[in-house]
């Protein structure tokens, strides 16, 4: 009997054990399966990580890309102009278009892999078509003012202007005494504002163009033309009886004008024009149309 009783209670002590060992084995297997749900976990979180680097990446690319060169029709380089400003820009006899401006703005157009459109219009509708962004840049000797610079950027200086009074030969009208009649120039021009600002606005008549003004002048209509250097000398050799007064007006820079914020399109003309002075084609230019003396 007490062997029975001995034999009952290693049983159970057996089948405690054994219970014992499948509580422990449920506990590892869940440990182990909780720890793999953390790798796995983990590993998830890392792919996600990547994707949104990834994203980040192609996003910081895309804004890149937003900041690349872009004209009003790719391929392009759209210049606005009013080709009545020899020798900066002028019409051919088969209607194309030469000049100072016309052969810098080809230059670079070739330097930035476009071609080069030129659309001829009034001086001041030159100017707000790359306002309205409806060309990539205006040349046409056109100077940098402080209320340009409010709704243009311009690019770098590429020559200097110097504006200048032609008058009948023999007048008696100087520089200093400008102000006593009716001057003549082109309309939107600095000339303009100048003589607006310095004389007001019963002294001045404004025209469409400067061949025009030069006209009024030789007709008697104006007493004195104030116009840019280069061309006042290129319409005093073409109508006899004018002459330029030896006292400038005043000096300016000429530079390429564009849309307001076009930065990417700004630094790439400037760097064209940079590249094109250090080799000596600007200046070749230049005096291609203007000799120097």
């Amino acid at each position: 009997m007490k062997k029975l009783i001995a034999m009952l209670l290693a049983l159970a002590m057996c089948l405690a054990l054994v219970a014992c060992g499948s509580g422990d084995t449920s506990t590892g297997n869940a440990s182990a399966s909780s720890a793999d749900a953390s790798t796995e976990e983990a590993s998830n979180t890392e792919a996600e990580s990547n994707v949104e680097s990834e994203t980040d990446t192609e996003e910081t690319e895309d804004d890149g890309e937003s900041a690349t060169l872009t004209t009003v029709t790719e391929g392009v380089l759209t210049m606005s102009t009013n080709a009545a400003f020899p020798p900066y820009e002028m019409t051919t006899d088969d209607g194309g278009f030469e000049g100072i401006d016309v052969e810098i703005a080809t230059a670079i157009a070739e330097k930035l892999g476009l071609e080069l459109q030129i659309d001829d219009m009034d001086f001041d509708s030159a100017l707000l078509a790359v306002q309205q962004g409806k060309s990539d840049i205006v040349m046409a000797g056109v100077s940098v003012t402080d209320d340009r610079l409010l709704v243009m950027d311009f690019s770098d200086s590429y020559a200097t202007g110097v504006q200048v009074v032609i008058v009948p030969e023999g007048s008696e009208v100087t520089v200093d005494t400008l102000g006593d009649y009716v001057i003549g120039m082109q309309r939107a021009t600095t000339g303009n504002i100048y003589c607006t600002d310095d004389y007001g606005e019963d002294h001045v008549v404004a025209y469409d163009n400067g061949i025009t003004a030069v006209q009024a002048l030789m007709n008697g209509q104006v007493d004195c033309v104030v116009i840019d250097s280069a061309p006042a000398q290129e319409f005093v050799a073409a109508n006899a009886g004018l002459t330029i007064l030896d006292t400038e007006y005043v000096s300016e820079e000429y530079a390429i004008g564009m849309a307001k914020g076009n930065t990417a399109l700004v630094e790439a003309v400037n760097n064209a024009l940079a590249e094109l002075t250090e080799d000596g084609t600007i200046q070749s230019i230049v005096d291609k149309y203007i000799s120097a003396e």
